[in-house]
């Protein structure tokens, strides 16, 4: 056990208003790949040599609503997946009064699945999704279940997943409530994510507590101002970490 999990338990034992901003890189280890690593969605190119970036625009959804579903069925959503040691730590962290929010950029929902009351979901979740005019609820299942583009069994009309799409902006309340719990934090943890996906990654410049931990694979620009920076895999950190609290 290294130096560096001793001391962010010692951080987490100190504070009592703790807030975690986390990207992809949290659930990577739930068998959910990332976007920006090497084995990223990002470095895969869809047909006719269009980018994930261009498919996942709300331009791309109107225009070619049957490319767009193939290629969030496929690459976006993950039935199966199940909460891994950081989800899990977090969810218990917050039943111990440590956590006061989890403030996500996935659409995965593990963090609720985990046990975590309070999260801001900046980017939605593949587990909403409404019918674009009378806006009746459908599942997760009852969306991947549909053959091609799925539609509204009340008024026929396409359905739209409940996950900001490029050219979207993110949800108002959603993003104040973020600021909020951000800005009230003694202990800011930002995990698994590169800080590059704007606006969200912006959030974290409303931090004004005392204790800024970073736990990512690779470098992030906020490194050089963190108290603490780990570079290893963030389930593993959470998994040693809550065996010393």
């Amino acid at each position: 056990m290294t130096e560096e999990i001793r001391k962010l338990a010692d951080m987490i034992r100190a504070s009592e208003n703790i807030v975690f901003f986390g990207g992809a890189g949290v659930s990577t280890e739930s068998g959910i790949p990332d976007f920006r690593s090497a084995k990223g969605i990002y470095s895969e190119k869809w047909k006719r040599d269009l980018s994930p970036e261009e498919i996942i625009s709300h331009s791309f959804y109107e225009r070619h609503p049957e490319e767009f579903w193939e290629f969030y069925k496929d690459k976006l959503c993950y039935p199966e997946a199940e909460p891994n040691d950081c989800h899990k730590a977090l969810a218990k962290l917050e039943e111990m009064g440590k956590v006061k929010a989890v403030v996500t950029q996935n659409i995965d929902g593990l963090h609720q699945k985990a046990g975590s009351k309070k999260v801001y979901e900046l980017h939605g979740s593949v587990l909403r999704n409404y019918c674009t005019l009378c806006k009746k609820f459908f599942t997760l299942e009852e969306v991947l279940s549909a053959p091609g583009v799925p539609v509204c069994d009340r008024c026929k009309m396409p359905i739209k997943p409940d996950v900001v799409l490029y050219e979207e902006p993110l949800n108002d309340d959603v993003t104040e409530k973020a600021i909020r719990a951000i800005s009230k934090a003694d202990m800011l943890i930002i995990g698994g994510t590169s800080l590059v996906v704007y606006p969200a990654a912006g959030l974290i410049r409303y931090f004004r507590g005392e204790r800024l931990v970073l736990v990512n694979k690779s470098r992030t620009q906020a490194d050089a101002s963190a108290d603490l920076v780990i570079h290893e895999p963030i389930g593993e950190v959470f998994r040693e970490v809550m065996s010393l609290l």
